[in-house]
């Protein structure tokens, strides 16, 4: 028998952002996976894009991209979310073994880290270790992978806090290096909220450009509406990083399959947060 994880990142959320009891957690997210629909057809799900605000208010968008992964089956998974925090370096992983949830542990992959990180180091890039980190944005991902994925599998944990195109290229070509090298079924997971706190009308507009650019897997435009004020994502660098990491895997097919702002869940449209649930395909 393997040994037992005990070096386990705890996790500061369980009990706030979602329910800290197992069964409750389970019935909350079953209940979501439930009512979630999907068009016919998927096939090879290669990378997602999904929110990270507390269950009440993303859980039912985040649902939608989760689902299209329940049949499919990966070796590791591959998260990169945004940093809300302060950080020393423009790109943070975990100092742990695994990350812990009501639903279990789950084992980081340190190998691959190791070697991303050394990938990194050679175009000057850092990438730093933290412990008993507060981030949220990874961590929210993790109850819905064990839901859709219970045969288990091994994470590799990236949280970005340079957003820039620069820093994108940088992990696209280390993630690509590392993955062509392993050869492991890996899925993509880019981590991001989009507008927030504008009218509901306001938010839609600005929305409505990320979701374009997301179909098209166009991350230059991502970048773009950036740069000019056009639209907002505190993940979107994460999600520029994904789409071209998807599309040199072979992923040619986007769709976006939910988006929905805080509104729904709170009623308040005069301040809202946008949500939106995205998935890249390989043809067959």
């Amino acid at each position: 028998m393997p040994e037992p994880l005990t070096d386990l990142r705890p996790s500061p959320i369980a009990g706030t952002w979602y329910p800290a009891d197992p069964h409750r957690l389970r019935k909350l997210l079953q209940g979501f996976l439930d009512a979630a629909r999907l068009p016919d057809g998927f096939g090879q799900v290669q990378g997602i894009v999904v929110p990270h605000a507390g269950y009440i208010y993303s859980g039912a968008t985040a649902a939608h991209a989760f689902k299209a992964l329940e049949g499919q089956a990966f070796q590791q998974v591959l998260i990169i979310s945004p940093s809300h925090h302060h950080a020393s370096h423009p790109v943070l992983s975990s100092g742990h073994a695994a990350y812990q949830t009501p639903l279990g542990p789950i084992e980081i992959d340190g190998d691959a880290l190791g070697q991303i990180s050394g990938s990194l180091a050679a175009e000057g890039i850092e990438l730093g270790l933290v412990r008993n980190d507060q981030e949220h944005s990874l961590e929210i991902e993790l109850p819905f992978l064990q839901m859709v994925l219970p045969t288990g599998f091994q994470l590799i944990p990236l949280m970005q806090v340079a957003q820039t195109e620069k820093l994108g290229q940088a992990l696209k070509t280390a993630i690509l290096a590392y993955l062509e090298k392993a050869g492991k079924p890996t899925l993509l997971v880019a981590s991001s909220d989009l507008s927030h706190f504008y009218s509901q009308d306001q938010a839609q507009r600005l929305d409505g450009r990320i979701a374009a650019a997301v179909e098209g897997m166009d991350s230059k435009m991502l970048y773009r509406l950036q740069r000019e004020g056009q639209a907002e994502a505190c993940g979107l660098g994460p999600m520029a990083t994904v789409i071209e990491t998807c599309a040199a895997l072979g992923a040619n097919q986007a769709a976006i399959l939910d988006y929905r702002t805080s509104a729904a869940a709170s009623g308040d449209t005069r301040s809202v947060v946008g949500y939106l649930s995205a998935v890249f395909r390989r043809p067959g």
